[in-house]
């Protein structure tokens, strides 16, 4: 019992602390002073429907990549003639930060995207991403986090609020979703006392999930779309992945499940989750799994009457085959438009990219071009 109350005063302790910079009571129940009307924020949320996510400033692997241009009038063309409506920055803002980069030079790459898609007519959402946020450190890192996002926010105040979105945070990490509530509440603040109107995009802890967002009581604003990002089954859409572990060493999956050609337990499986979702597969390897579990936020968002956004969903390239990864991404598709919930793709032109080989026409299968839903004829 004493060991227990010395958590909890700890928890009480942290958590005042955190109030000392928060400039709002953070459970108000009051509504917000300036917000766009319900509808405005429900269509915002509608017009990111078919996007795609260009993986590049994200890249922290990558020591030159703020010397290279991944985007380029070619894609932006190749991307329009595909139907897609959205593009998805993720930015590794703290990892600039960390090696000593000027923010000015990372800025100077996004700023010319958000010249791109204006010209282009995409929207664009800037998303910040590898952030390093975690229980132990967020009375250090939310300021960090909310300086930055100042910054970004009085950078594109002229932008227009239809065009140009803020994701906060991507995929905040296992930790007390108390805590990440505390904090992006704090986050949310610091943004509106510079912009009143932006939409901001919002996910649960656990990497934007969708039992974390089940669980999670929408926040005091209306001017929000809530994120998950969805890869299930995970044993299907990144086998082999090596960052992931031995968890997901079975390769050689088709989906939908097929006991014909089902592969044997990858023996480095062995005695791992991957073990489990092995003899799960074959209940949860079929469309009908993907709608019951979308059918989880879904549900939420209808009971809370918020906008919900897929922010990423695809399959890892290496290993998947061919037709298993239309199929997988046609499921998708069709599921969140039965389900009416956009949804962004994971990615453009890396290792979850739906071409084989170089972004192009060359390189699109005509069982990906089916999948995506595009017509030449447009």
């Amino acid at each position: 019992m004493a060991i227990k109350n010395h958590r909890t005063i700890s928890t009480l302790i942290s958590r005042i602390l955190l109030l000392a910079f928060a400039l709002l009571p953070l459970y108000t129940k009051s509504n917000p002073k300036t917000t766009p009307s319900r509808s405005i924020v429900f269509k915002r949320a509608q017009s990111l429907n078919n996007g795609v996510s260009v993986s590049w400033l994200e890249q922290t692997w990558n020591n030159n990549i703020l010397d290279t241009v991944e985007l380029k009038d070619a894609d932006f063309k190749l991307l329009k003639k595909l139907g897609f409506k959205s593009i998805r920055l993720p930015v590794a803002f703290a990892y600039f930060e960390s090696k000593g980069t000027p923010l000015e030079k990372a800025l100077a790459h996004v700023d010319e995207v958000v010249k791109q898609c204006n010209q282009y007519g995409f929207k664009l959402i800037i998303d910040y991403h590898a952030g390093n946020l975690n229980d132990g450190n967020y009375l250090t890192e939310t300021p960090r986090i909310i300086n930055l996002w100042q910054i970004l926010t009085k950078r594109y105040i002229n932008q227009g609020a239809d065009n140009l979105f803020f994701e906060l945070y991507n995929e905040p990490p296992h930790m007390d979703p108390q805590i990440w509530k505390d904090a992006i509440y704090n986050i949310v603040t610091a943004v509106r006392k510079i912009d009143k109107n932006r939409t901001l995009i919002v996910g649960a802890s656990n990497f934007d999930s969708i039992y974390e967002l089940s669980r999670f009581v929408r926040l005091a604003d209306d001017n929000i779309i809530y994120t998950f990002h969805f890869y299930e089954p995970f044993f299907f859409t990144h086998q082999g992945a090596e960052w992931i572990g031995d968890q997901v060493a079975t390769t050689g999956v088709s989906f939908p499940y097929n006991g014909e050609n089902f592969p044997k337990l990858n023996p480095r499986a062995k005695n791992t989750w991957g073990e489990t979702n092995y003899y799960q597969y074959q209940r949860d390897g079929n469309q009908q799994s993907l709608k019951d579990k979308l059918q989880i936020v879904k549900n939420w968002g209808n009971k809370y009457d918020v906008p919900i956004l897929c922010g990423e969903y695809g399959v890892y390239n290496k290993y998947a085959d061919q037709d298993s990864r239309c199929r997988y991404i046609k499921a998708m598709r069709n599921t969140l438009k039965a389900l009416n919930i956009p949804g962004i793709m994971w990615d453009y032109n890396s290792n979850f990219s739906i071409f084989n080989g170089p972004p192009s026409m060359a390189d699109l299968p005509d069982c990906m071009r089916e999948a995506i839903g595009y017509n030449a004829a447009k």
